[in-house]
């Protein structure tokens, strides 16, 4: 019999806030945290969101709350150390470290090596499970629910934590994406018409894992179930989105088929949806084609910003929210939709019975993931 994976806590830190109710009720609420900065003297001013402005965080600074809150939102005190995995993925990792630290290194290096964010989780508790960091760009937040979630069924541990963390607004980081034309110079707009760029920002996701067996013997609140995954690579360019998105599609079918669902059960998708001209209109093109029922769709980097490496787990617990509230957030910074678009954005919070959604992901490099989440019957 295959383990029923659920998700008993969650914790998340955006521009909108550095907790799960902040962020959710400024998305619903249709706000943006997405300001223009100056955090470096050598950089013009950039439109970005951070989670404690003006100054940008540090990786740790954004990962460990998040790991903290998640624990109290699913009553762990104490936890079985030996028991509990940890899977927590970055893509820029302690580039920020690095950078600062390349004019005085004193820091110890082996502190900023690219598993560093299970192991700054796993030495802060104290825990012995298993480790996992996977790294696969924008890709790396659902990567990490999904290795957490084997760990889970597999029985090599009780209790995973898994999401990711990204601090990214870097000197090399700002001028690398401004010097490849992908940043807006306002806040990003997801499936505007007028859509111009996204927008970088640091954040971070926990989700806290167990077996629903697990789960329902300490009596746990569950949000809602992990269910199928998908992943595929493009092959096809180092930043830009295959056309002919032949590998994107295959992953969201993986997913479904993994899940036990039919396209037109799915009732909610939270998008990749970054605010690209290129993304969005591949993105919708494939949802349209996947899911001609209309399903909602939003995308949340209207808000909060790019992640990066953290956007999947971000999204994720946006998914779950959305499910146990029975509320879909708006699609913020949409104010024209693309007429070449054929799927439902809500421009304003919507109540809706909502079942199953879906969190895409899709990286630089081609890396794409997707995965599906049911909700609790609980209330």
């Amino acid at each position: 019999m295959t383990t029923t994976v659920v998700v008993t806590g969650m914790g998340l830190s955006t521009a909108l806030g550095d907790h799960c109710q902040a962020t959710w009720s400024g998305l619903l609420a249709g706000k943006t945290g997405l300001v223009s900065h100056k955090p470096f003297a050598d950089l013009p001013a950039t439109v970005m969101g951070l989670v404690h402005p003006p100054a940008p965080a540090g990786l740790s600074e954004l990962l460990l709350p998040v790991v903290e809150a998640a624990l109290a939102d699913a009553g762990w005190t104490t936890l079985p150390a030996a028991e509990v995995g940890i899977v927590m993925g970055s893509s820029r990792g302690t580039q920020r470290e690095l950078e600062l630290e390349a004019q005085r290194p004193q820091t110890n290096w082996i502190d900023l090596v690219g598993e560093s964010p299970s192991v700054q989780v796993a030495r802060h508790l104290s825990v012995c499970g298993p480790i996992l960091a996977p790294r696969a760009a924008c890709a790396t937040g659902l990567w990490a629910i999904a290795q957490g979630a084997d760990l889970i069924r597999h029985d090599h541990c009780k209790v995973a934590l898994v999401g990711g963390a990204e601090a990214p607004i870097t000197p090399l980081t700002l001028a690398g994406f401004r010097k490849m034309g992908a940043l807006s110079a306002e806040a990003a707009r997801p499936f505007d018409q007028n859509r111009s760029g996204f927008s970088l920002a640091e954040g971070s996701a926990c989700l806290v894992l167990e077996s629903l067996v697990h789960a329902q013997q300490r009596q746990a609140r569950i949000y809602g179930t992990v269910l199928g995954f998908g992943a595929t690579a493009d092959a096809y360019h180092v930043s830009a989105p295959n056309p002919r998105p032949l590998a994107a599609l295959i992953a969201i079918r993986q997913c479904l088929a993994r899940s036990s669902l039919a396209p037109h059960q799915v009732d909610f998708i939270h998008a990749h949806g970054t605010g690209t001209r290129l993304n969005d209109a591949g993105e919708a093109a494939m949802i349209a084609q996947l899911f001609p029922h209309r399903p909602f769709v939003t995308s949340s980097k209207g808000a909060t910003g790019h992640t990066l490496g953290a956007s999947g787990a971000m999204g994720s617990v946006l998914c779950l929210l959305a499910l146990r509230h029975q509320r879909v957030p708006p699609c913020t910074g949409l104010t024209q939709r693309d007429a070449a678009f054929e799927i439902e954005l809500p421009f304003q919070a919507v109540s809706a019975p909502l079942q199953h959604a879906l969190c895409l992901s899709f990286g630089f490099g081609g890396q794409n993931a997707a995965i599906a989440f049911t909700r609790s019957g609980e209330r």
